[in-house]
């Protein structure tokens, strides 16, 4: 019995010195890795810059007063059409103290003038009827009655227009009626009844009673990096993607470039661009909408390509590995390439590699035969 229980434990303990050797060997061995397997297609391959930026209209005009004073009326709110020269808001004007008393001093002056000079043409008159005096004597009190009269209607005007901007003669031409300069959409009133404003003048911009644009001349300004500023220029056709309407695109035209660059937040120099939206009749689209547009800078079209994570670099050359067999293991042969565009994603491949090869792609997965 002794002998038969020292048997067992002499063949367990071979048994186990003998696994151990077997799991330590299989451990060691270097285990085969499998790769994806890609074919080389035909494709068009473009490179691209993506631009942020805004969509704005290419004139937005501030309407100012030619006159100060208290807003009395406002017609127009934002959002209503206007067309040039219509209406938008009324002021009263706030008449000066010591104007208005040299503006009745004037009236009261030009009236006494009036009154003495209306008493002279008419003895002279009498007095040419009856042949006593000259036609030039007649002549001279006449013009001299009748700038007596003008000047008291002028005056009578000059206080008219201190008291309230605005004079019976010069109805047409008022300053207190406060009018569009040009055609299109009202973006904003800043304005409310009651508010005081000023006059747009040399050494003042006045207040803004509102900001007229055309809707349907808009550009997109954006800022390009000074990496690709290079690669662009004008006449360049883009598509613009808008955050807000995220299924229009519209076409533009690049129409500028900064010659000055602007340091962004990052350190990074950027350049201002401008480029014409093409608008479309069935969509509004407003002032400050914040968009996306793509250029083109380089594209090649039904070209061979691959993916390009299929590709290795050493030094200046690039080259792929060749499939020359996938049973019972996969073997590869390395081989270089010409390189062309790429987008990131696919590459063009100059020469180096046919329609009919095979590549070594990614890892998919340790063999599990081993």
């Amino acid at each position: 019995m002794k002998k038969i229980l020292k048997f067992i434990l002499i063949g367990l303990l071979v048994f186990l010195v003998g696994w151990t050797f077997y799991f330590l060997y299989t451990k060691s061995k270097p285990k085969e890795i499998v790769y994806e397997i890609v074919s080389p297609q035909k494709q068009s391959i473009k490179k691209s810059s993506i631009i942020t930026g805004k969509i704005s209209p290419r004139d937005e005009i501030l309407i100012k007063p030619q006159i100060a004073g208290i807003v009395s009326e406002v017609y127009k709110e934002a959002g209503q059409k206007v067309t040039s020269g219509e209406v938008i808001a009324k002021v009263k004007v706030i008449p000066d103290v010591g104007l208005l008393n040299n503006a009745e001093s004037n009236v009261r002056t030009a009236g006494i003038n009036l009154t003495q000079a209306t008493q002279e043409f008419e003895r002279q008159k009498k007095l040419f009827e009856k042949g006593i005096i000259t036609r030039e004597e007649y002549e001279k009190a006449e013009t001299t009655y009748k700038t007596a009269k003008e000047n008291y209607e002028t005056s009578q005007d000059a206080l008219q227009i201190i008291k309230e901007g605005i004079s019976e003669r010069t109805a047409k031409y008022s300053s207190t009626l406060i009018r569009s300069t040009i055609s299109g959409l009202i973006l904003d009133v800043p304005v409310k009844v009651g508010n005081s404003v000023i006059q747009s003048n040399t050494f003042n911009d006045g207040t803004t009673i509102a900001s007229v644009a055309n809707m349907n001349d808009m550009i997109f300004i954006g800022n390009v990096d000074e990496t690709e500023v290079g690669r662009i220029k004008e006449g360049m056709t883009m598509t613009l993607t808008i955050g807000a309407l995220q299924d229009v695109k519209l076409d533009a035209t690049l129409e500028y470039i900064s010659p000055k660059s602007v340091e962004s937040t990052g350190g990074a120099n950027q350049f201002e661009i401008k480029a014409a939206a093409k608008m479309k009749e069935d969509i509004f689209i407003r002032a400050g909408y914040s968009a996306n547009a793509e250029i083109i800078l380089a594209a090649v079209d039904s070209v061979l390509s691959i993916p390009e994570n299929t590709v290795e670099f050493s030094n200046d050359s690039s080259f792929v590995q060749i499939v020359k067999s996938e049973k019972p293991v996969q073997v590869f042969e390395k081989r270089y390439v010409e390189l062309g565009l790429s987008d990131g994603v696919n590459i063009e491949i100059k020469s180096g590699v046919t329609a009919d090869d095979k590549l070594r792609g990614t890892v998919v997965a340790p063999n599990k035969n081993n």
